[in-house]
């Protein structure tokens, strides 16, 4: 068991430090031309500008304040510090760890299944799956924690 939750909280840490950086590129667009800068994006990726989707992008970035963009990356911010500090807790064998981290799994799982349900693909299928695995062993986990503890009362 102890395993599975090393894995998740590598997993957890990965995932705030893949949203820290995002943030960190959301930060760097601040101040900046974001018709411009989406404009290039599209022409580096050889898309045609006029095009529906292509048209919907640029016209999304131009609507960009910078109130926003800073709003964004500080949501992503504590979303990464949520994510270190739950990793750091399951590394330490916290007992508030296990629990957030079944509770922040189980939340994602009636997205993934309604996910499923819509479009069945690969990649619906191991989301849900990934995260009703860290569900299954958190909780576990929370039940070890608690048998052991009532052992140790009597």
């Amino acid at each position: 068991m102890k395993g599975a939750v090393r894995v998740i909280a590598l997993f957890e840490s990965l995932k705030g430090l893949v949203v820290l950086l995002a943030a960190t590129g959301v930060l760097a667009l601040v101040h900046k031309d974001l018709a411009a800068v989406a404009v290039k994006l599209v022409e580096h990726a050889h898309l045609d500008p006029a095009s529906r989707y292509p048209e919907i992008f640029i016209a999304a970035a131009s609507n960009l304040q910078n109130t926003r963009l800073t709003l964004l990356a500080l949501g992503a911010a504590a979303y990464s510090a949520l994510r270190f500090i739950e990793a750091y807790g399951l590394l330490r064998g916290r007992a508030w760890a296990e629990a957030l981290a079944a509770g922040s799994g189980a939340v994602y799982v009636p997205f993934e299944l309604v996910g499923f349900a819509h479009k069945p693909t690969p990649l619906h299928a191991i989301l849900l799956l990934a995260n009703a695995l860290v569900v299954l062993v958190m909780v576990s986990a929370c039940l070890q924690r608690r048998k052991h503890a009532e052992q140790n009362a009597t």
